[in-house]
């Protein structure tokens, strides 16, 4: 059986092994490929595996042979699913293993804005705490995370991770989610409606799915329902969040801040609105991308695989 890997770079740039996949057949692992590869270089192929590289119904009906695609991900957005599935195709995914990396780079972000820790060491360095005439100085002002409010778009795994984080730090949460799950274990959350979750919250923090309903949710509108002194994060999908209406908001002094670690095109276009706006973080889509969270992905990939060879697949998501 033949096993293609058609982007296998940005999940292992080398610190993992693929030797795990050679027990299933013969292996063609490629570090990144064009759309216009994808027929050659999966030509008879009964599993393709791909993180990004996207699968529509025109590549599928030239490869005869396919069988399985794993996605290398949570998001399957990439394939054509109906077609998938009216080919009998199955798909799988990688859910849940990057909870806790991304819910620890949404804290990183809002800790950045709250401390400028980074812009306050470069100040040391450039000599600025040797000049100063006293023992303490600060060039940014500096936020405090207790009793403030944060709210959460979308209560999955992640985003009850983040709710976790936030107690910790002595911070009350809104929820606000498709499904309202039980949630009476803590003593500083309660559930609200979009626009009041953006009016009352401190900081706004995205980690809904895209769907159409939710592309674009972050617009001038809603924008326009935040405090003036509130972040907004964004570890979860890129278009969720018009990036010219943020920019422009946090340019007029109608936000305080933003984080963010996807963009609605990723690479990102030179001159991105985001990348000259006051105030904002923008890291280039690694919330998910820890050695540990890329292992625990690896692992699952792994165990995908050997379900559907023997008959019970799982993280089936064209059922």
């Amino acid at each position: 059986m033949k096993i293609t890997v058609l982007d296998g770079y940005p999940l292992n740039p080398g610190d993992l092994s693929w030797e795990y996949l050679q027990k299933y057949g013969d292996v063609a692992i490629y570090e990144r490929t064009a759309v216009a590869e994808i027929a050659e270089r999966a030509a008879g192929a009964a599993v393709v595996l791909t993180n990004k590289v996207p699968l529509g119904a025109e590549v599928m009906e030239q490869l005869p042979d396919l069988k399985y695609i794993g996605v290398l991900a949570t998001g399957y957005n990439i394939i054509d699913i109906a077609y998938a599935k009216q080919r009998g195709i199955v798909v799988t995914n990688v859910p849940g293993y990057s909870t806790q990396s991304v819910a620890q780079l949404t804290f990183a972000l809002l800790l950045e804005l709250c401390h400028h820790v980074q812009r306050h060491s470069d100040s040391v360095a450039d000599g600025k705490w040797s000049r100063s005439p006293d023992f303490s100085f600060w060039d940014y002002p500096l936020i405090e995370l207790a009793g403030k409010t944060i709210g959460i778009v979308g209560l999955g795994d992640i985003g009850k991770q983040v709710a976790d984080i936030a107690t910790a730090f002595g911070m009350q949460i809104i929820g606000h989610s498709r499904t309202e799950t039980d949630q009476s274990h803590r003593s500083n959350f309660r559930w609200a409606g979009l626009d009041e979750l953006l009016e009352q919250s401190d900081v706004v923090s995205l980690h809904c799915p895209l769907t159409p309903q939710t592309q674009g949710l972050i617009n001038t509108n809603t924008l326009a329902k935040m405090k003036a002194t509130a972040f907004l994060l964004n570890t979860s999908r890129g278009p969720l969040v018009d990036e010219s209406d943020l920019a422009a908001a946090l340019n007029t002094d109608k936000l305080a801040g933003a984080g963010v670690d996807v963009l609605a095109v990723e690479p990102p276009p030179a001159g991105s609105p985001l990348f000259s706006a006051k105030n904002c973080l923008v890291t280039p889509h690694i919330a998910w991308a820890t050695h540990e969270a890329r292992s625990r992905l690896m692992g699952t990939v792994d165990e995908n695989l050997g379900a559907y060879l023997a008959g019970n697949p799982i993280n089936v998501v064209n059922p």
